[in-house]
């Protein structure tokens, strides 16, 4: 793919996002040598400030968040040279005169070839404006080179305004110039879930319902919302966490081989995923969907609060911080195949991963040798964060005279074979938008369809009464009903 020089754009510079990910991201990719040049980056908030202090506090934020460190100062320089900003509220017609102002004299300067990425990293609530005065000021316009906008996720809070944002967005750009971006794809462990069934011969012949009993995604978070109380009101566990990211994942474990991996091929085969997942009935979402709130309680031996304490947090609040869901695919890969999701916050330790969990042998062989011996189905997990890596489980037998068969486990950590540390999601990200390769972001239609099978959750779980909050301590795996959901089918969450 061509690198082109580019102008970016970052609309909310002043934001962490962009302090503690987007230009350490950049940063890394210049010290690596891979970002295009020449580039120019133009931070816009509504603080005012020269363009030598938005400099210095984005060497103070790369020399606290990013993977590589600034070496020599005249290295630093030359990355910061190309920084720039300009002040203004994204409402503000006047803001986009003096940036398109600003974008003509550098391009001119700098010779960008009029390529232009801009990028949303504020509140979603500014999305529609920042999209429809990029599209009254001309700012999008293609003429000399390409335009491309990337957009944060939440992409929408339900189907309604997903929808609505979508419309606007199709206004001013074409689908081809419109990158969702969900992080989760740019992770290393997440790229390699397509590479491990579509390069090994010996995997995908059982990526199917003959060998596969159940799938199990977790993603859990030792932490509570911290000092995003006021969003994580709004949103909750099943629009911040399953909407997006886990469902993410559930495509790329069960999609189709796609015929090629270019972005189009990638995501038809995600969508259809998603297509098939059996309709949630809203008489039917107690059965499927589980939720919780944590309340006061220890981690790593400390006491800590619980949700309806935390700051920005409603005392009577009856937003989930555990969600569970139980999902099937109904194709012929995955018929009967039940994919169980979960995620929550102050669950006992970090960590995100995906089991799939194969059926046990037809016949025990060796049950009269050893009657007490159970031997556990073999079980694959996909490691994500941390400790990336794959775990394969099978039975073997213990030396001596008798049968004795116990469960061992192969394991392969990515840091001890590759060496090194793997580059930061947004790192590829951005890389991939400025290539023009959307094959790890969400295309319109995945993000409505997400949406329109989540709404009965949604909705009976916003109009019906919330069960007894919080109905788990901080520090255990989540209410007890959610333990009970998967154990009436004979089976159970694994302890990770």
């Amino acid at each position: 793919m061509p690198d082109d020089p580019f102008a970016l754009v970052i609309f909310g510079a002043s934001g962490d996002l962009t302090k503690r990910k987007l230009v350490p991201a950049l940063w890394g990719l210049f010290q690596g040598r891979v970002l295009p040049e020449p580039f120019v980056i133009i931070g816009v908030a509504r603080s005012e400030m020269s363009h030598e202090v938005f400099r210095e506090r984005m060497r103070e934020a790369v020399a606290e968040f990013a993977r590589v460190q600034p070496p020599a100062s005249h290295v630093w320089d030359r990355f910061a040279s190309s920084l720039y900003y300009c002040a203004g509220s994204p409402a503000d017609p006047l803001l986009y005169e003096r940036l398109g102002a600003l974008l003509k004299e550098l391009e001119k300067d700098t010779d960008t070839g009029g390529n232009r990425l801009f990028y949303c990293a504020t509140p979603p609530s500014l999305y529609p404006q920042i999209v429809t005065r990029l599209g009254t000021s001309g700012l999008h316009r293609e003429k000399a080179g390409w335009s491309r906008i990337i957009i944060e996720k939440p992409f929408g809070r339900d189907l309604a305004s997903a929808r609505e944002l979508n419309r606007i967005v199709s206004l001013v750009f074409r689908e081809d110039q419109v990158y969702r971006i969900d992080h989760y794809l740019g992770k290393e462990t997440v790229q390699n879930i397509l590479v491990f069934r579509f390069a090994n011969g010996i995997f995908e012949p059982l990526w199917n319902r003959n060998h596969v009993n159940h799938v199990q995604i977790t993603v859990a978070e030792s932490l509570g919302v911290e000092a995003r109380g006021a969003y994580y009101e709004e949103a909750g566990a099943l629009r911040d966490m399953i909407q997006n990211h886990i469902l993410q994942l559930l495509c790329l474990v069960a999609m189709e081989p796609p015929v090629t991996f270019d972005a189009s091929p990638v995501r038809d085969e995600k969508t259809k995923v998603l297509r098939a997942i059996r309709p949630i009935h809203p008489d039917q979402v107690d059965q499927v969907a589980v939720r919780g709130q944590y309340g006061p309680g220890f981690l790593d031996g400390q006491r800590v609060p619980g949700y309806r304490s935390e700051p920005a947090v409603s005392p009577d609040s009856r937003t989930e911080t555990f969600a569970a869901l139980r999902l099937h695919v109904d194709n012929f890969r995955w018929a009967g195949v039940p994919f169980y999701l979960r995620t929550g916050k102050r669950l006992p330790k970090r960590a995100s991963e995906i089991a799939i969990q194969f059926w046990g042998t037809p016949h025990l062989l060796f049950r009269r040798t050893n009657p007490s011996d159970r031997i556990e189905p073999n079980l694959l997990v996909l490691r994500i964060q941390p400790d990336e890596g794959m775990a394969l489980t099978f039975g073997a037998k213990l030396p001596g005279p008798e049968i004795n068969i116990r469960s061992v486990t192969m394991d392969f950590r990515y840091g001890a074979s590759f060496g090194g540390e793997p580059p930061e999601a947004y790192e590829r990200l951005l890389l991939d938008a400025l290539r023009g390769d959307a094959t790890l972001y969400a295309r319109g239609d995945w993000v409505d369809v997400a949406w329109e099978m989540l709404t009965p959750v949604l909705e009976a779980w916003g109009e019906g009464l919330a069960p007894k909050f919080p109905n788990y301590e901080a520090g255990t795996w989540g209410p007890p009903e959610a333990d009970a959901f998967v154990e009436r089918e004979g089976r159970q969450w694994r302890r990770l």
